[in-house]
């Protein structure tokens, strides 16, 4: 677990506040916890899904492209062209898809998309053996605030997006682990098993970035570093997965 958490705490600009941690554990807040973390793994399956739909295809053929409950019924990974459904299309759609399955971003995103939403349904497995229900939990600040500084023209467009999606994943990855210690024994290890997909995610992320960005990114990387240790461990009126530091109720 060492060596797999090494690069992510590496990445990361801070460590998650303890204050966050005893929020976390406390048997009150894993309605909230649980909810959040749900909401969060099907908003990452969602935005993998448009990053395809912008950046894959163009924007007459968009439509073909399932819809993510497709990758809620696939049992493994298959190929690409058996992704896309290629083989049932018509010849004139075969050359669109012949190009896409070029596409760098493509097949990390399939995979990205298929792990998110397994984890989605793990999550609202655990909630309703726990009797706890699936209901609105108003998002936190934390990916609006760092989606604010996205540049606004190609490729830098993609790249922040791109950068921000392995900030996002990364502190996934650091959280599960440093939380996992002080949870129940299921949840424990549900947590811990989420690590190693969740580091490949955010390496992912940052591999798109570097080839869509044909430059170093390193300065934007460090940037994006900054924004999101700010928020980090900057005082949060809400408590969610991936908020910051809880404020006291004398505080708030």
């Amino acid at each position: 677990m060492d060596d797999l958490l090494a690069p992510v705490r590496q990445f990361l600009h801070c460590e998650t506040p303890d204050e966050w941690i005893a929020m976390a554990q406390d048997p009150a807040n894993l309605p909230t916890l649980l909810i959040d973390h749900a909401n969060c793994e099907n908003k990452a399956a969602l935005t993998a899904h448009s990053l395809v739909r912008r950046y894959c295809l163009p924007k007459g053929k968009r439509h073909l492209l399932p819809q993510l409950a497709f990758y809620r019924e696939l049992d493994a990974l298959p190929e690409k062209a058996e992704i896309l459904g290629k083989r049932t299309m018509a010849d004139v759609s075969r050359t669109v898809f012949a190009e896409l399955e070029r596409n760098p971003l493509l097949f990390p995103m399939v995979r990205l998309i298929q792990e998110e939403l397994h984890h989605f349904e793990q999550v609202l497995e655990i909630m309703a053996a726990r009797n706890i229900p699936y209901g609105p939990v108003n998002a936190s600040r934390y990916a609006r605030a760092l989606m604010q500084h996205v540049r606004t023209y190609e490729p830098a467009t993609i790249v922040d997006k791109l950068i921000i999606g392995a900030y996002i994943e990364a502190r996934s990855c650091e959280r599960f682990a440093k939380l996992a210690p002080y949870l129940d024994d299921e949840l424990a290890r549900f947590y811990l098993s989420l690590l190693r997909s969740e580091a490949r995610h955010y390496q992912d992320y940052l591999t798109l970035a570097a080839h869509y960005a044909g430059e170093d990114i390193s300065e934007r990387v460090s940037y994006f570093g900054q924004l999101e240790a700010a928020l980090i461990c900057a005082p949060d009126e809400q408590f969610r997965f991936h908020s910051g530091v809880p404020r006291s109720r004398g505080e708030r």
